[in-house]
């Protein structure tokens, strides 16, 4: 489930490109045939019944020698690109990280026409290894760049296909941030390696105009499955809307899966205001997302904030048909990371179903990590059946790439940060086994509701040990209120999965804070 991205997709989204003189033309482009959606989703179910083929990796010796340095020299001719009077698209050349070929085609008129690899639609340098690579290498991926007319264009892109099932698109504030996939295979199980199926060819269409979607169909495969998926991709001229995907998505299962992991969402957690890594970087907050939203289908709100556990681990939140969930970043102070790659400003991503998903539950999954590299969150739909070989899965889903979420709660306050500390009493000696949490809430035309002196009830629970010395309090300058208590365990090796939540005259105020324990997440070597 760690994957190391961030720097590969962030170099390459900078990389604007003009022609070269002495570059050969590029070679003729295939003949159009006849496709559609549903002719997509027939040969997924065929594929199904027969054997995986791996897919197509030329010469992996010339591929390993283009490092993350000689693969950022391979620049697209973005006048090569396809769609240039709409959201051209260009595309991502092979390299170490990214080995197989995918296979592009555009699509106009239900005809598609492949769009045929070849050295002359790149430039680089003449000692670069990619030159060695054969006529027929095929891409790595594909990106939308901002609307043709727009002055920066050739150097800004909002959605980007690459690596296995991959894709990331920007928010509202311009900056790429977390990944989905289109589905993850065995994620942090004991007894088996995760399973990565790859986009192995995608088709690419688009409307008239800026506010039209641009539509993305693609061909899933893997040992274990096979799979058609549409993506209706909605940028528009208002930048501040971020991103909105529309997807279906067919599965065929080829054998057992374990945990299948459906809309599945990838993102990193180093550290916020809590957690064990923090005296060990200068920055005050390291992450992507720093929580998981779920809305229940019996419509309680609940926040999660993510950690940097001691050892991997899994949460599952049962549920049938939710409303929605999503990784977010809600922590919107630049001075809360100091840092010019500008976490303050990655994307939240919500998904909505679209058709309801059952009976199941929401799995977080977390992983340690030391370093900001390496992608170590992970949350997916699971289905509560068993997923056996034969099986078959349609989905339709929105993905919501923003800033916030697209459908905040009425009349209820969010979760704006989680510290801990040592429990007891200031002046006293701090007991061991004792640890306090302090959780802050804020939206302003909730709180503000508050009648002057009048305290919240903290409505806090423990699965483990005894909450203690609970007590609310106004924080100054501002509409923030913040509850305090004590969590006291007999065993400090213990885990205790936590709830709190503040009321006013029997009712929520705020959605309902969770979180899982573990003094190994807060001391470092413990």
């Amino acid at each position: 489930m760690s994957h190391t991205r961030r720097t590969v997709l962030g170099s390459a989204a900078a990389l604007g490109t003009l022609a070269a003189a002495g570059i050969p033309p590029a070679r003729a482009q295939g003949e159009r045939v006849p496709f559609s959606w549903e002719q997509l989703v027939r040969r997924a179910e065929r594929a199904a019944g027969e054997g995986w083929r791996a897919p197509y990796r030329p010469m992996p010796e010339v591929t390993a020698a283009i490092d993350y340095q000689r693969w950022g020299e391979i620049r697209f001719r973005t006048d090569r690109a396809p769609f240039q009077e709409g959201y051209p698209a260009t595309f991502f050349h092979l390299g170490q990280y990214f080995q197989s070929s995918v296979r592009m085609h555009t699509v106009a008129d239900g005809l598609a026409q492949e769009f045929v690899y070849d050295p002359g639609l790149f430039d680089m340098p003449a000692d670069n290894p990619a030159r060695k690579l054969p006529a027929d290498s095929g891409f790595a991926g594909f990106r939308f760049q901002e609307w043709h007319g727009a002055e920066d264009w050739p150097s800004q892109d909002w959605l980007a296909f690459l690596g296995a099932s991959y894709l990331r698109a920007i928010g509202a504030s311009g900056q790429y941030g977390l990944s989905a996939r289109g589905v993850a295979i065995d994620p942090a199980l004991p007894d088996r390696a995760e399973e990565f199926p790859d986009f192995t060819e995608f088709w690419i269409e688009q409307g008239e105009g800026p506010d039209a979607p641009c539509v993305v169909h693609a061909r899933l495969d893997g040992p274990s499955v096979s799979g058609a998926y549409r993506f209706k991709a909605l940028r528009g001229i208002d930048r501040s809307r971020g991103v909105i995907i529309e997807v279906d998505a067919n599965l065929f299962l080829r054998r057992d899966v374990e945990r299948l992991g459906l809309t599945p969402l990838t993102s990193m957690f180093w550290y916020g205001e809590y957690g064990r890594e923090r005296p060990f970087d200068w920055r005050p907050e390291v992450h992507d997302s720093d929580g998981l939203a779920l809305w229940t289908s019996s419509g309680e709100r609940l926040w999660r904030p993510l950690n940097n556990p001691a050892y991997t681990q899994v949460s599952a939140f049962l549920d049938e048909n939710p409303r929605g969930f999503g990784l977010l970043q809600r922590d919107r102070s630049f001075d809360h990371y100091r840092d010019g790659v500008f976490y303050d400003r990655r994307p939240s991503l919500w998904i909505e179903p679209l058709t309801p998903f059952g009976r199941g539950s929401v799995q977080l999954l977390e992983i340690p990590t030391n370093d900001e590299i390496h992608d170590n969150i992970g949350v997916f739909w699971v289905p509560e059946a068993p997923a056996r070989a034969g099986n078959a899965y349609r989905l339709r889903y929105r993905m919501h790439w923003l800033d916030g979420e697209p459908y905040p709660a009425e009349n209820i306050a969010q979760t704006v940060a989680t510290r801990f500390g040592r429990g007891g009493q200031p002046g006293h000696a701090r007991p061991e086994g004792v640890w306090k949490a302090a959780v802050e809430f804020d939206r302003p035309e909730v709180m503000r509701k508050i009648p002057y002196g009048v305290m919240p009830e903290v409505v806090a629970s423990t699965s483990a040990g005894r909450i203690a010395r609970t007590m609310v309090e106004p924080v100054p300058g501002g509409n923030v209120w913040r509850a305090f208590f004590d969590l006291e365990l007999d065993d400090p090796t213990q885990t205790a999965e936590l709830r709190l939540y503040l009321a006013l005259n029997g009712e929520p105020l705020t959605e309902t804070w969770t979180y899982r324990f573990e003094r190994g997440s807060l001391v470092q070597g413990i």
